[in-house]
């Protein structure tokens, strides 16, 4: 889930601003600070601030528009404290102010944050009297050079940040009070009464808050589950002599066998599956995780953040860019799926489907790991993070979760709110949207075969007309990049319907030419080849003479035509690769996507999809250093972070995933009619585009006399 607007936005917002600059207009800006060697004397904060303050009042600490509070009394009591452990030399005390940042060296580079020393900050617990003592308090504030230079407004894109450390009794709008008046004496200057160089949510000390009652019981769930867990495993370890034998519900919680479930290889060609979309699946994955890293990367604390609008001009950053074509893949597997295993069926039960119960099994599939995830985003995670820029990054809004949860939960979070929960769950929603829409066109297609079909394709071309009439009118545009632009173009189902379409027509294709085998002369299949890597080359650089950091115009007409014809390229380009595989004429694509070696992290993919984004918060949260910018350096972060999501979502799909599944399997009526003598599986139930490993093993796919289709995932 990769967005165009969600790269740039942040990006923007890294900087001080949500809109990108051109690179060259803020290189001027820089080079025009007349006074840049005035700047010389906050090298040095540290020491000119508490030399200034030696003899601190009360007055200093408190805005001249109120009176002071107890709070602010028990702040210049400790800060009186600290500078008396100064002159004494107390150890302490210089830690203090051994902690704080100063101006960022290279801000002609871009280096805007010095992160000071959180840990020592963090760390001071000095007991000043026998029922009292002196924590640290970690801040970030703002240096406005604009306001302290008087120099272009181009400087307010550039505005660096630097750690302060003060007692814990001292409020933000204490510190802010301090720093404003030190900088104004230092610097000569007159600062604006509304500006702000401290804010509370920037700031951190070693105390925690105590656990309230919804966070105990997501501790007491998860350990539940893991008891479990543990008491099932060893039950099967040791006292099951036979696992035939062994009863359901142990064996739903069993991590040996839902492992063996995980990591069985199936080498055979099968004449009802395709393999190849074990592959297709994972590569969409890593597509989508490693653009978010970018994501995290490019907000990061780097040195080097100049180097970031270099970047943005190379053509290697469209495959970045273009990353939402990866969440596309997931549309167009879910549309091919739903349409493959439900009209078989169908076809078996005469045209019948139960459809309260498909609703209901699909719910239950889903939702009690979303749920979980939303309880662990929200109350766990500020638990175990912990950092200078932990609970202030772009992807753990625990107010979102608070207000908005409960949404995220019925699906509709995507028209219902624009503060969503769980960033990455806007695909789930869409997902589940047309899931519940799909036996509409199930009926249709059934009933009335091509017809229906056309009726089908009609609809997808009516939904790309409207997405073009609507981008145009309404001046979206995926270059300007605007909330509005994000929300309307990419969230909303009518006009994300495009992929989910083309799969259905797909999977309606396989359907209805199962058992035939197609006889391609070389030339048809090399241009089959060629026009697909053509469709998917085109997709993602047609936009790179126009991107970000580009000077060339393009015509809203001509973006609203790309945005709206691309998401039915894609798609279509996949279908061509579906199709060779199946047929025989895959060659080394087909040896690569289909390789067993996908099948356990396909059947893992939707709990990566959840969870990564939990890992990359954490490890981006938990930064303590300046980090550097480089195509390089994003490969490290994306294997770390990588690994450790499939770690986690193997573990949560121990606990949680695979015993749901299988309780859910034994509670819920099987949705076949029951099946007549046939040499081949039957297909179970219409899939959910990150399936479940539990109906991974029950999925059929096309027959084929080739006997070169594979399993379907």
């Amino acid at each position: 889930m990769v967005t165009s607007l969600l790269l740039i936005l942040i990006l923007g917002v890294s900087l001080g601003n949500s809109e990108v600059p051109n690179m060259e207009l803020l290189e001027g800006g820089i080079k025009d600070m007349m006074e840049y060697r005035s700047l010389s004397r906050l090298r040095h904060l540290p020491e000119e601030f508490f030399s200034f303050y030696q003899n601190v009042t009360i007055s200093d600490l408190v805005p001249e528009t109120r009176l002071p509070t107890a709070q602010d009394l028990q702040c210049y009591a400790e800060f009186a404290q600290l500078t008396a452990g100064l002159s004494s030399g107390s150890l302490w005390a210089y830690k203090m102010i051994d902690a704080w940042g100063s101006l960022p060296s290279g801000i002609l580079m871009g280096h805007l944050k010095d992160l000071g020393n959180y840990e020592e900050c963090l760390r001071i617990d000095q007991d000043i009297a026998s029922s009292s003592k002196i924590l640290g308090k970690y801040c970030l504030a703002q240096l406005p050079l604009q306001e302290l230079l008087g120099a272009s407004a181009l400087l307010n894109l550039i505005s660096p940040q630097t750690a302060v450390c003060f007692p814990a009794s001292c409020s933000a709008s204490n510190m802010d009070t301090l720093l404003q008046r030190v900088l104004q004496l230092l610097l000569g200057v007159q600062l604006n009464s509304s500006l702000s160089l401290v804010k509370e949510s920037s700031c951190k000390t070693a105390e925690r808050e105590s656990l309230d009652g919804l966070t105990i019981f997501v501790i007491v769930l998860l350990s539940v589950f893991g008891a479990a867990v543990a008491i099932s495993t060893l039950y099967d370890f040791f006292l099951c002599e036979d696992q035939k034998k062994m009863p359901s519900v142990l064996r739903a919680f069993s991590a040996r066998a839902n492992s063996r479930a995980l990591f069985h290889l199936s080498t055979k060609p099968h004449p009802n599956v395709i393999e190849c979309l074990h592959g297709i699946r994972c590569m969409s994955l890593i597509w989508v995780v490693y653009g978010h890293d970018y994501i995290v990367t490019i907000t990061s604390p780097n040195i080097n953040t100049v180097d970031i609008y270099s970047w943005l001009k190379t053509p290697y950053m469209e495959f970045i860019f273009e990353g939402v074509f990866g969440v596309d893949t997931f549309f167009f597997l879910s549309g091919l799926l739903v349409a493959l295993i439900s009209l078989r069926a169908m076809e078996r039960a005469k045209g019948k489907l139960n459809v309260p119960l498909m609703y209901l099994h699909r719910y239950l599939r889903i939702t009690p790991m979303l749920a979980v995830a939303i309880l662990v985003h929200l109350k766990l995670l500020p638990l175990i993070g912990d950092g200078p820029l932990f609970g202030n990054w772009n992807f753990d809004n625990y107010e979102n979760c608070k207000k908005n949860w409960f949404w995220t939960l019925l699906y509709v979070q995507n028209y219902a709110t624009d503060s969503e929960c769980m960033i990455q769950a806007w695909y789930l929603a869409i997902d589940m949207q047309l899931y519940i829409l799909s036996p509409i066109f199930l009926f249709i297609v059934f009933k009335w075969g091509k017809k229906g079909a056309a009726a089908v394709l009609l609809l997808l071309l009516a939904m790309a007309g409207y997405l073009i009439g609507n981008v145009v009118i309404n001046e979206y545009s995926i270059i300007s990049l605007t909330g509005a632009t994000n929300q309307a173009v990419s969230h909303y189902t009518h006009n994300r319907v495009s992929g989910w379409l083309v799969g259905f027509l797909f999977g309606y294709f396989l359907y209805s030419m199962r058992g035939r085998s197609f006889k391609l002369s070389r030339p048809a299949v090399w241009a089959g080849w060629i026009t697909t890597l053509a469709l998917f080359f085109t997709v993602i650089l047609a936009m790179y003479p126009y991107g970000i950091g580009k000077s060339k115009p393009l015509s809203a007409v001509a973006e609203a035509f790309y945005i709206s014809l691309s998401r039915i390229a894609w798609p279509v380009g996949l279908s061509w690769v579906v199709f060779a595989c199946i047929q025989g004429y895959g060659g080394f694509a087909n040896s690569f996507l289909a390789s067993p070696l996908w099948q356990p992290l396909s059947k893992l993919s939707f709990n990566v999809y959840i969870w990564h984004l939990f890992i990359q918060n954490l490890n981006a949260g938990r930064t303590r250093v300046n980090t550097y910018f480089s195509d390089y350096d994003v490969m490290l972060r994306f294997w770390q972070d990588f690994g450790f999501s499939v770690l986690l979502a193997y573990v949560m799909y121990i606990l949680i995933e695979a015993p749901c599944g299988v309780l859910e399997t034994l509670l819920l009526p099987n949705r076949r009619p029951a099946p007549k003598p046939t040499t081949e599986p039957l297909p179970e139930e219409p899939p959910k585009a990150l399936e479940t490993p539990e109906d991974l093993e029950k999925q059929a796919g096309p027959s084929s006399s080739h006997k070169v289709a594979r399993r379907i995932e």
